[in-house]
């Protein structure tokens, strides 16, 4: 019949859910620290309890050895001869068990000492059997009981053991009062040195989950699947789902009559919002849907390694988009897996237009490129400002006869170098030295617009007049010079005049 001590550690293993054997063995270390105090010696100690009895038993523990010379520590060794003077029938190399009075002579020191050996041995055994328990349950729904709530941590009682939610895994929504019975998620487990091991929450995406799965029966069996959980707990939770019957429609079956099973979560989650989308493959139609309930104008895919997607929207939906801080566009990222980018119309617009501008952008050709232009005339243009070929093709002939030192003819000039050089650049017919200008197979002039297309027909008026006057003067070499009449003599000649003015 077992005693008194070993039928209270037994009660105490059942009610701490450890083995027996762990409060023994803590027990007999208690006597074995309480031993050596007492004595203040080193030896080799070991304690044994008494099943029946209940008696616990210490002992000095040496090794045999056969010759005096051997013996290197008298504490812990002792030779043959002397040994078989305890024990005739021990043999070299066997334990020596020397017995050391404990009853009535510990004190209450040394009782005091083994009560504080046993309660940390049993506290140590204690968490091993709540690390194993729990360690495999990570993710569990549990139903727990507010124990106590120390500072800003909630202390729930899960039947075997304590858990601890500490403030994060709490929704701001939420307040406990003692004693209310609550659904938690098992977190994870710490081997802790002191307090709960066990860690819940009531913000992981587990609850939500197990919530819809308690409320509808259709997730339950199967025929609709939860395929993404974002969730910013206290605040707002994105769920899809899809159905796997053609004929259930998977985000009414979540809502339900009147909205009453998503009704029913959202009281458990103290007014937590919820959206339920439908889940679909293509992530440019999924996008539109998860950033409900803005109005998704177009999305496209930016990077499809990098999971990159670019969505624009209507100026008016741009914050509603977004959401509050960030929260909607946050929340459909973290459901989709990719990343977002949210722009409104304007923002794209321009973005647009300055690739555009960017696309078109005329290039610059230095001015000594251009045949036809003397060193001259490119530093008065340079000293104008005009550095570049595109420049000058912009100017009207009016901006060029503003500069100092430029002239009617000097524009006549410019023109044909400029048209030449851009008719030469498009493949098309090269324009002749007098000044006729290339024109395209539509028959439109290849020259840009700007200064090009204005001169065409001021230089072939000019050629025009200039041939004119070559034949007035052949005419006039074959008349007599007594021909010349006054007027002629007092008109004064508009080229040499004109030329003045050049100069």
């Amino acid at each position: 019949m077992a005693s008194e001590l070993y039928n209270t550690i037994d009660a105490l293993s059942r009610e701490k859910g450890i083995d027996p054997r762990i409060v023994v063995s803590a027990v007999e270390d208690a006597i074995v620290v309480a031993t050596r105090k007492y004595y203040k010696t080193q030896e080799n100690l070991r304690a044994e309890l008494d099943k029946d009895t209940g008696k616990i038993r210490a002992f000095a523990i040496k090794t045999v050895v056969e010759a005096p010379e051997q013996v290197e520590d008298p504490l812990l060794q002792v030779t043959l001869d002397d040994a078989r003077k305890v024990d005739p029938s021990i043999e070299i190399g066997g334990e020596l068990q020397i017995p050391k009075v404990t009853e009535g002579i510990l004190g209450r020191i040394a009782a005091q000492l083994a009560k504080q050996v046993i309660f940390q041995k049993v506290r140590e055994a204690e968490r091993d059997t709540v690390y194993n328990e729990y360690i495999g349950r990570v993710g569990e729904i549990v139903n727990a009981t507010v124990k106590r709530i120390e500072g800003p941590d909630v202390i729930f009682d899960l039947g075997k053991a304590e858990s601890r939610m500490p403030r994060k895994e709490q929704s701001r929504l939420e307040s406990f009062a003692i004693g209310e019975r609550v659904r938690v998620v098992i977190a994870r487990v710490e081997r802790a040195s002191k307090g709960p091991a066990v860690v819940v929450s009531r913000a992981a995406p587990e609850l939500v989950q197990h919530l819809f799965q308690t409320e509808v029966p259709e997730i339950y069996d199967g025929t609709v699947v939860i395929r993404a959980i974002a969730r910013e707990a206290g605040e707002r939770t994105k769920i899809a789902v899809m159905s796997k019957d053609k004929d259930v429609d998977a985000v009414g079956a979540c809502v339900g009559m009147k909205g009453m099973r998503v009704q029913s979560i959202i009281r458990e989650l103290r007014g937590e919002k919820i959206d339920i989308i439908e889940y679909h493959e293509d992530a440019v139609t999924f996008a539109e849907k998860a950033l409900q309930p803005a109005k998704v104008s177009r999305v496209s895919i930016v990077e499809g390694t990098e999971k990159h997607l670019e969505v624009v929207v209507d100026d008016s939906q741009l914050s509603l988009a977004i959401g509050k801080k960030g929260q909607n566009v946050r929340l459909a990222a973290k459901l989709l897996g990719w990343k977002i980018d949210i722009k409104s119309e304007e923002e794209k617009r321009q973005e647009v237009e300055q690739q555009m501008s960017q696309l078109v952008a005329p290039s610059s050709t230095p001015l000594a490129d251009v045949p036809g232009l003397g060193e001259g005339l490119i530093e008065k243009l340079s000293a104008a400002g005009v550095t570049t070929v595109e420049a000058l093709a912009d100017m009207t002939p009016e901006q060029l006869e503003a500069i100092e030192g430029i002239g009617p003819k000097t524009v006549e000039k410019i023109s044909l170098a400029v048209n030449n050089y851009f008719s030469g650049l498009e493949g098309g017919e090269v324009a002749a030295a007098e000044g006729e200008t290339a024109e395209s197979a539509e028959g439109q002039p290849a020259s840009p617009e700007g200064l090009a297309a204005e001169v065409t027909e001021p230089a072939e008026a000019a050629q025009e007049d200039l041939a004119s006057n070559d034949t007035a003067e052949a005419a006039a070499e074959n008349e007599p010079a007594a021909h010349t009449t006054d007027e002629q003599k007092q008109e004064p000649s508009e080229e040499p005049a004109s030329s003045e003015g050049e100069k």
